[in-house]
């Protein structure tokens, strides 16, 4: 398989590093915006043969298409912020070859009652041209994370193999990490945290569809294993709430996320201040969204991984009924930052979620995984994924209750 990889952050250099080991791999097109940080992950996979560098602006729909249509590309890889997503999306349409992501387009909340009525949904852009897709006989898998991704995939294992009736499906994501010398270093990407976790969350209910309620809403205590223990959870808006009831029949769906008072706190000031915005204001003579701004004041999330300690936990909480008995299971993955730095030199939270789409990648590669249109990970047979997790690193549990 040929691969345009769009994106070389630290989930993208995550991808490279696993995906360089597998024999269905034969090219891997690290490209950046940033090409010395393609380089910096070139030289460290040692193969610049099978992963060459360009430098790439994912802003530019054109650019992306040449780049493709120069290596040839089965697929395009989408490793980049979901602000980027309609344009790759696109590209990947326009050339003609499979498309993976780990985060859906965006959102846009409701301008009249934000807090009551979804707007435009997580992935709409891109359900509403599945027919389009479909049509041109390719195959785009929309959000192939962990969360979204692994999360949808352990939901179709419990509808295929655990449950006869589902009442509802929980996405519980929880850690106990810690990075050291700082007071404040997102593991993960600045830019979507504050996307996710301050747009209106999404719940969805059988018989009311979707709707949406205030930020942080709905706290839980939630026990998760490995060590971490109790982490107070809250709503958060995700993938999953979009892609579970498209394909699953249960009776309702939720995301909710182990933020933390302080982390909780920081937010909501970002928010007060205005920082959150992600459309450019003018200062003095130049013009800059003050998201970004936000972003290039912290730490590369890419680089934290010695700094590091803890694990990370995400799973899916199913409740209903098997042989008529009331049944609840947690199936989840938790992954330590000291054996991610030992084995792929990348820090857990951006590992764990990597290797869900090298997975993907290979079981599309060897034809395990095959269709065309638009689709969640919900619409594939969950067994060969689940067989690879440990393969891969990233072996999953299961709590029965």
């Amino acid at each position: 398989m040929k691969v345009l990889l769009v994106g070389v952050g630290g989930v993208g250099e995550a991808i490279a590093v696993m995906a360089a080991k597998r024999p269905w791999l034969e090219t891997m097109v690290l490209a950046d915006y940033n090409k010395a940080r393609s380089l910096e992950v070139q030289a460290k996979i040692k193969d610049d043969k099978r992963f060459p560098v360009e430098f790439i602006d994912a802003r530019s729909q054109e650019m992306i298409e040449a780049v493709a249509q120069k290596y040839g590309v089965d697929l395009i890889m989408n490793a980049c912020d979901p602000s980027f997503n309609q344009v790759i999306f696109d590209a990947a349409y326009q050339v003609g070859c499979n498309y993976i992501d780990m985060a859906m387009t965006l959102s846009h909340p409701h301008p009249e009652n934000p807090y009551r009525l979804p707007g435009v949904k997580l992935g709409d852009y891109q359900f509403e041209r599945a027919d389009k897709w479909k049509q041109k006989g390719i195959l785009a898998l929309l959000g192939l994370g962990v969360e979204p991704g692994m999360a949808d995939v352990f939901a179709k294992y419990a509808e295929n193999h655990l449950f006869d009736e589902i009442d509802e499906i929980g996405i519980r994501d929880g850690a106990n990490l810690v990075v050291l010398g700082y007071d404040f270093a997102p593991n993960f990407s600045i830019w979507t945290t504050i996307e996710e976790c301050l747009n209106p969350p999404v719940i969805w209910e059988r018989g009311k569809g979707w709707f949406t309620t205030e930020p942080f809403s709905e706290k839980e205590d939630f026990d998760f294993p490995g060590g971490i223990g109790q982490v107070e959870c809250v709503n958060v808006e995700h993938e999953e709430v979009l892609l579970i009831p498209r394909y699953i029949k249960c009776n309702r769906v939720t995301f909710k996320y182990g933020l933390g008072d302080e982390f909780i706190g920081i937010l909501k000031t970002l928010h007060m201040l205005g920082l959150d915005n992600k459309h450019p204001i003018r200062v003095g003579n130049v013009e800059v969204a003050p998201r970004d701004v936000v972003a290039a004041c912290l730490p590369d999330p890419a680089h934290l991984g010695p700094l590091m300690e803890g694990k990370t936990c995400a799973g899916t909480w199913v409740k209903g009924k098997k042989d008529g008995k009331e049944k609840q299971v947690y199936l989840y993955q938790v992954a330590d930052n000291k054996e991610s730095m030992d084995k792929f030199g990348c820090q857990v939270v951006v590992a764990q979620t990597a290797f869900n789409a090298v997975i993907g990648m290979e079981l599309l590669a060897n034809g395990v995984w095959s269709g065309v249109g638009v689709e969640g990970p919900e619409a594939f047979d969950p067994l060969p994924f689940m067989d690879l997790m440990a393969d891969f690193g990233f072996p999953w549990g299961i709590k029965e209750w």
